[in-house]
C-alpha cells in the first residue's frame, strides 16, 4: 500500500464533537449544525467518533453515518476517525475501509480490558498501521483501556513510516516531554487540563472536547503557544480554566452536552449507562461559560 505523498501535519487545535442524540437515535440535523458552527473558527480539524463522540455507544453503522454527516457539513475541514476494538482481525477490516478521500488519518486506541504485554501493542499497532491508507495518531488513554503504552514501545512504534502523531492522555509529563523532544511524533495533548502546559513544552496541537465552548479563543491560544507567546496565551488560558475543569468534574461528554444544550444545540441526551449531568453542575457551567464571555 502507497504511503502519503507528502508528510502528514495533524499540529493546531482539533476538536472531537459530540454526537447528538433525540429520541434515542442521532440526530444528523443538530450534528451537522454544530460543525458547521465549528469549522471556520480557527481549528485544524475534527476528531469523528472519539471518546467525547460516545463512540463506545455506537454501532458501526451509526458511526459510518455520523463520519458522512460530518464530511457533508464541513467538506473542508480535515477529519480524523477514531477506531476502538479488541478483535484484530475485524479492526483491519474497518481500517481498510478507510482512504484519504474520507478520512486524513485515524486514531487507534489499544485494545481494551486485554491488557496485552508492550509487545502486544507493538504488534496491534504496528499490524493496524500496515493495513492503513493514511496516517495513525496513537490514542495513549490507559484509564480507559486498562494498559499504558510504554514511552520505549511509543518510540519503536515512531519508526513506522504511517505512525505520526500521539494524542496524550497518558498522564506522564516525563513521556511527553520525552516523546517531544524525540521529535517523531506529533505530540497532542488530550487532557484539556494540560493543553497549554504540552504546548509550552512544544507539543504540536491539541485534541479538546473544551474547544466546543469559545472555540476562536481556543484556536487563538494554541496558535500563540506555537508561536511561543506564552504571556499572550496565558491572558486567554487562565479564564478558560475554571470551566475546564468544571466541564469534566462529571463524566464527559455530559457537562458538554449540558452546556450545549443549554445553548439550543441539541437535546441534552447521552446513551446509556452514560447520565447527564446534575442540575447543580449543569447551573454552575452557565455562570463558568457567561465569565469567561466577558474576561
Amino acid at each position: 500500500m502507497s504511503l502519503p505523498s507528502s508528510p502528514a501535519d495533524f499540529s493546531g487545535l482539533w476538536i472531537p464533537p459530540v454526537t447528538p442524540l433525540r429520541g434515542g437515535q442521532v440526530d444528523h440535523g443538530a450534528l451537522a449544525a454544530l460543525c458547521r458552527r465549528l469549522a471556520p473558527q480557527g481549528i485544524a480539524g475534527l476528531v469523528v467518533c472519539g471518546s467525547t463522540g460516545e463512540a463506545a455507544a455506537l454501532d458501526e453503522t451509526e458511526q459510518a453515518a455520523v463520519l458522512e454527516t460530518v464530511a457533508a457539513a464541513a467538506p473542508a475541514v480535515p477529519r480524523i476517525m477514531g477506531l476502538s476494538g479488541q478483535h484484530l482481525g475485524r479492526m483491519l477490516e474497518r481500517v481498510r475501509r478507510f482512504g484519504p478521500d474520507r478520512v486524513a488519518g485515524l486514531l487507534v486506541s489499544a485494545p481494551s480490558y486485554i491488557r496485552p504485554s508492550q509487545a502486544g501493542l507493538l504488534a496491534w499497532f504496528e499490524a493496524i498501521a500496515d493495513a492503513s491508507a493514511v496516517p495513525v495518531l496513537l490514542y495513549d488513554i490507559p484509564y480507559r483501556t486498562g494498559v499504558t503504552i510504554a514511552p520505549e514501545t511509543l518510540l519503536a512504534l515512531a519508526a513506522h513510516p504511517r505512525i505520526v502523531a500521539v494524542k496524550d492522555c497518558g498522564g506522564d509529563a516525563g513521556k511527553t516531554r520525552a516523546l517531544i523532544a524525540d521529535g517523531r511524533l506529533q505530540v497532542l495533548a488530550g487532557e484539556d487540563a494540560q493543553v497549554f502546559a504540552t504546548l509550552a513544552e512544544g507539543g504540536a496541537g491539541a485534541i479538546a472536547a473544551s474547544a466546543h465552548l469559545h472555540t476562536a479563543r481556543w484556536a487563538r491560544m494554541v496558535a500563540l503557544l506555537r508561536e511561543g507567546r506564552l504571556a499572550e496565551a496565558r491572558r486567554l488560558w487562565q479564564p478558560l480554566q475554571p470551566l475546564v475543569d468544571a466541564l469534566f468534574a462529571e463524566p464527559n461528554p455530559g457537562p458538554l452536552k449540558a452546556l450545549l444544550a443549554q445553548q439550543g444545540e441539541m437535546a441534552n441526551e447521552l446513551r446509556a449507562p452514560m447520565t447527564c449531568a446534575s442540575d447543580a453542575l449543569a447551573r454552575r457551567l452557565a455562570g463558568l461559560l457567561a465569565r469567561v464571555s466577558v474576561q
